[in-house]
C-alpha cells in the first residue's frame, strides 16, 4: 500500500549537529552545547509564538535563539556576523541513511513530502544543498498556516495540500513532539530513534513504528 509520508527535516533529514563545525571558532570545545541550545531554544520560541498567537517566520525564531545564547555565552557578534552564521544553516549535510532511503521509499510508490516550521524557500535551498530536494515531491512549510507544529492546523492543512487521508499519512520524524502532534491529528506515526539513548516523552500517544533510520523505514513501508 502506498502512503503520503511526510518527513521533519531538521533532525530527521539533515544534521543540525553540522553546525559544531561553523561554531568551533565562535566558542571552541562548546560548539556541541552552544548549537544544543540553539536548536532548542529554536523551537521553544517556535511553540511560544504558536501558543501567543504571535507568527513570524521560523528565521525571526533562529536569529532571536542565536541572541539568546550570544548573551548566555557573553559573545559580542555583530548583525552582520549573525547573518552570515545562520547562513550556514542551509550548508547542513543529510544523514548517510536518507538518500538511500527516500529512493527506496520512493521505488516503493510513496510520495516524499518536506513538512517544516521552516519557510519554504529556506527549506528547499538546505535541502537542495543536502542533495536530496530531487526525491521529494513536495514542500510543505508551516508559513503558510502562519503557525507551528504541533498545531493540529498545520496538519490538517499538509492532509489538505497533498490530497490524501490522515490514515493514508505518515508523519516521520525524529522529534518526539512532532511524532505526538501528528498522532494527535489522527495521522500514522513513524519515530526515527537516531540516538539510542534518546527516550520518547511519556505520552498517550505513541509512535506506529520505532526505526533507526530510513533504511530501515522503507523496510517497514512496503
Amino acid at each position: 500500500m502506498a502512503f503520503t509520508l511526510a518527513f521533519d527535516v531538521y533532525g530527521t533529514l539533515v544534521d543540525p549537529v553540522e553546525m559544531r563545525r561553523h561554531l568551533d571558532t565562535l566558542v571552541g570545545d562548546e560548539a556541541e552545547s552552544f548549537g544544543k541550545l540553539w536548536h532548542d531554544k529554536k523551537v521553544e520560541y517556535a511553540f511560544r509564538r504558536g501558543l501567543m498567537e504571535q507568527y513570524q517566520d521560523f528565521g525571526v525564531c533562529t536569529l532571536q535563539a542565536l541572541q539568546y545564547c550570544l548573551k548566555v555565552y557573553q559573545i559580542e557578534m555583530t548583525d552582520t556576523a549573525q547573518k552570515e552564521l545562520i547562513a550556514k544553516l542551509s550548508q547542513l549535510k543529510a544523514f548517510p541513511d536518507v538518500l538511500s532511503g527516500l529512493k527506496a521509499l520512493k521505488a516503493g510508490g510513496h510520495q516524499l513530502i518536506a513538512f517544516s516550521n521552516g519557510p519554504e524557500s529556506a527549506v528547499r535551498t538546505l535541502l537542495d544543498n543536502a542533495q536530496i530536494l530531487p526525491q521529494l515531491d513536495d514542500v510543505i512549510s508551516v508559513d503558510d498556516v502562519r503557525t507551528y507544529k504541533p498545531s493540529p492546523r498545520v496538519y490538517e492543512y499538509m492532509i489538505q495540500r497533498t490530497d490524501t487521508k490522515p490514515n493514508s499519512c505518515w508523519m516521520i520524524s525524529s522529534n518526539p513532539w512532532d511524532v505526538i502532534g501528528g498522532k494527535a491529528a489522527g495521522l500514522n506515526a513513524a519515530w526515527i530513534q537516531r540516538n539510542p539513548a534518546t527516550v520518547f516523552d511519556p505520552c498517550e500517544f505513541q509512535p506506529d513504528r520505532v526505526v533507526r533510520n530510513l533504511i530501515e523505514l522503507s523496510k517497514h513501508l512496503k
